[in-house]
């Protein structure tokens, strides 16, 4: 996949995260945040949480997150 493509098209990716990396299940390139919604590119994906295999934009999304839901993911 290479951006200067002309035929390159952005689409969102499905990944099974782990505890320090993550599995690419579905190839894209970005995923989106569960708090805001917002596309994070993959090579900026930095916080997402294994238990809920949710990706968050921001340590501030990752936050709320953990707010709204605690430590489990019942």
């Amino acid at each position: 996949m290479n951006i200067f493509d002309k035929t390159f098209s952005p689409s969102e990716a499905e990944l099974r995260y782990l505890d320090a990396d993550y599995v690419v299940v579905r190839p894209g390139s970005f995923v989106r945040c569960a708090i805001t919604g917002a596309a994070i590119p993959l090579d900026e994906l930095t916080y997402w949480n294994v238990d809920r295999q949710e990706a968050y934009a921001t340590a501030d999304a990752a936050h709320e997150a953990f707010r709204r839901y605690g430590l489990t993911s019942r």
